[in-house]
C-alpha cells in the first residue's frame, strides 16, 4: 500500500507507516466472501500492541511481534537521510544497500510484511 502522508518527526512518521502496514494486513486477511478468520481478527486487534520501537545510537528498530519490521535512520549519515526506511539484514542491523522510503517525506510503498524495494 502507498504511504503519502508526511510527518514532522520520526515518531509520527513511524506511526503513519505502521497504520498503512496494518491497513494492508486488514486488506490481505479478508476472504473472498468478505469475512475474516478469528485468527486474523485477533491479529488485527493485537497489531498495535505487537509493535515495539527501540532506539539505538544510529537507528530506530521497529519490531512487529517477534520479527524486525524495519530500521529507520535517526540522523543523516553518509548517503542516508534522517527518516530513511531500511530493511533488516538481521535482528541487530539493517541492510545498507538502499533506503525503501522515508517516514518524514512519505511517497513510498509498504506491506504488512515490511518495506518494499524502491523502483
Amino acid at each position: 500500500m502507498y504511504v503519502s502522508k508526511t510527518a514532522d518527526n520520526l515518531k509520527d512518521g513511524i506511526k503513519n507507516m505502521m497504520e498503512v502496514a496494518k491497513a494492508d494486513y486488514v486488506k490481505w486477511s479478508v476472504k473472498s466472501d468478505g469475512s475474516q478468520s478469528p485468527y486474523a481478527q485477533e491479529q488485527i486487534q493485537k497489531w498495535d500492541s505487537n509493535t515495539k520501537i527501540t532506539e539505538g545510537k544510529k537507528y530506530i528498530k521497529v519490531v512487529q511481534e517477534n520479527g524486525v519490521f524495519c530500521f529507520v535512520m535517526k540522523e543523516d549519515e553518509g548517503r542516508f537521510k534522517k527518516g530513511d526506511i531500511l530493511k533488516a539484514a538481521g535482528w541487530a542491523k539493517p541492510a545498507l544497500n538502499s533506503p525503501r522510503g522515508n517516514v518524514l517525506t512519505g511517497d513510498y510503498q509498504i506491506q504488512w510484511t515490511g518495506p518494499l524495494y524502491l523502483k
